[in-house]
């Protein structure tokens, strides 16, 4: 394959790159793109690699708008090129990012973009700058044993989840484009010995950075705290400017942020990280592999590869194979794994502080500020107005053992329970009242499940009536919050399955109905607002994925 164009003085999409990244920070010297260790910079210049035939998927209007994109452009010929990796032109500043990271609990030393090559930095229509990124186009240093390439599953994967995120309200990086390739990569899918031929994509992922805490912990491990300082103050001059000082608020003789701004900045990630948690616990989602080098430093999803949503209810349940038998990234353990990380950044910055106690009461701001954000948002989802201590604690922890008892579609069981008889609870039969949310089972209760599902829900009935919202303002605030559509595997893997055959048509009806995760589309309800189909209990892709893609 050949390296992409790089002749042309003007863009033809008319976007204006800024890179302020590639032009404040320290480059790898090395101009050669081989697989090697690069020291003392935060990037190697990389031009993406060109592909045979690229063919647009589909795209996302909203991130195209955002960046400052019209239809007619979208549509253009110069689009497919440039957001593939075959046209680069004289204004870009492609790059691949250089950080390390902790996976699965243990340090792994230099990791990098390996398969991720930016295009550079663009300042949008507003006025404000982001990075656009394209996975899949072709090695970088940082490869390691990979071909730098990316297959069309994981693709489709990371292009739908990365929007339906956004559409949620969860802090997410945002997905531009979908392409496919028209060349072939050979993938060991299941890591058994046996590769097969699938089909290459690229992503164009769209943020205003993709610094993760990973991008601070290499420099430190190698005692170079100069690159270190130099990227800490180039990242809170520009992705946190209202915490930046200058001039008189420096400290005397310093034209570095100061410890109080360092301190300030750290505080920031802590809370956006906590809040992070709270969107992925209240939708469901599962990221799967939660290594330092996946956690973003903007508080955003970063990074879908073996992601999930829960189908039945389970906190032990991970969608990762290679975390099959630790279960280091599952449901219910995310935030404490995300605290775990947060601590690993923070002994990352430390060196450059004076006095790290500051730095300590930030990190222990964590396990409260989470407590604090998941109690809120538990109320509002069971259509409470505030939090009422330990009486709701006590209604919310029961709540996770009754979706236990019976499997239960976590989804499907909260956007349901408001349509539940709340003035009608005390005298109806236990069947009358679990009606409403006996689609979220998978089989029949057993036992005393019934009943205690219906004695939960009688207990929540009389919260319920603890408040003075109309049923109506209730049930609406309900459904602000419970989403009735999320990207399960399974329905990702029918969009999956199509474009392998060539028709995209699936890839771009799912992107339309997860544009309103909240909105009833009764047109959409019997084919997507159902519970997992026994098809995909087992079959690969539907529950369980491997990193490999």
């Amino acid at each position: 394959m050949a390296l992409s164009e790089t002749n042309e003085a003007t863009n033809p999409l008319g976007l204006v790159f800024t890179n302020r990244f590639t032009s404040s920070t320290p480059a790898d010297p090395m101009p050669a793109n081989q697989r090697r260790q690069v020291h003392g910079s935060c990037f190697s210049r990389v031009t993406p690699t060109a592909t045979t035939a690229p063919v647009l998927i589909a795209h996302s209007p909203e991130v195209a708008a955002m960046v400052g994109l019209s239809p007619e452009q979208v549509a253009s010929e110069a689009f497919v090129d440039i957001f593939n990796g075959n046209r680069v032109t004289a204004d870009m500043d492609p790059f691949a990012m250089c950080y390390g990271g902790h996976q699965f609990g243990n340090w792994a030393g230099q990791l990098g973009d390996g398969r991720a090559i930016a295009l550079g930095e663009v300042r949008t229509p507003d006025g404000e700058h982001l990075t656009l990124q394209l996975k899949g186009s072709g090695p970088t240093p940082y490869s390691r044993g990979g071909d730098g390439l990316a297959v069309l599953r994981s693709s489709v994967r990371e292009f739908l989840c990365s929007e339906a995120m956004f559409h949620l309200g969860v802090p997410t990086t945002r997905a531009l484009s979908l392409t496919d390739t028209g060349d072939m990569v050979m993938r060991d899918m299941f890591y058994d010995g046996n590769p097969a031929p699938e089909h290459g994509a690229v992503v164009c992922r769209v943020a205003p950075s993709f610094l993760r805490f990973g991008s601070f912990q290499l420099f430190p491990t190698r005692d170079d705290l100069d690159t270190l300082r130099t990227l800490v103050d180039f990242t809170i001059t520009t992705d946190f400017a209202h915490l930046a000082e200058s001039g008189e608020n420096h400290q005397s003789g310093s034209d570095h942020q100061s410890d109080r701004a360092i301190v300030a900045w750290v505080n920031e990630i802590v809370r956006t990280t906590a809040e992070l948690m709270v969107h992925w616990m209240r939708v469901g989602f599962v990221h799967g592999v939660m290594n330092t080098d996946n956690l973003s430093i903007l508080g955003l999803t970063i990074d879908y590869g073996p992601y999930g949503w829960l189908e039945g209810f389970d906190p032990d349940w991970t969608p990762n194979t290679t975390d099959a038998s630790g279960r280091r990234y599952r449901y219910g353990n995310q935030p404490s794994v995300a605290h775990w990380n947060l601590v690993q950044f923070a002994n990352a910055i430390a060196p450059l502080l004076d006095d790290v106690a500051p730095l300590q009461d930030a990190i222990d701001r964590f396990g409260q500020l989470f407590t604090d954000g998941w109690n809120a948002m538990m109320a509002e989802r069971l259509g409470f107005a505030s939090f009422h201590g330990e009486t709701d604690n006590d209604l919310f922890g029961e709540l996770g053992r009754i979706l236990q008892l019976t499997e239960t579609d976590m989804t499907i069981f909260h956007r349901r329970l408001g349509d539940v008889d709340v003035d009608g609870a005390a005298t109806a039969t236990d069947a009358d009242l679990v009606a409403p949310i006996a689609e979220a089972w998978y089989g029949e209760p057993k036992g005393d499940a019934l009943a205690e599902t219906a004695r939960w829900i009688r207990r929540w009935a009389q919260r319920i009536a603890q408040e003075t919202q109309s049923t109506e303002e209730r049930v609406a605030q309900m459904k602000r919050v419970n989403p009735k559509y999320v990207l399960r595997n399974w329905m990702a893997q029918l969009a999956i399955d199509r474009a392998n055959d060539g028709d995209y048509a699936g890839v771009s009806d799912l992107l339309d109905l997860l544009r309103f995760p909240y909105d009833e589309q009764p047109e959409h309800e019997a084919e997507w607002f159902v519970k997992r189909p026994e098809w995909a209990r087992e079959r690969a892709g539907c529950s369980m994925l491997s990193c490999s893609s």
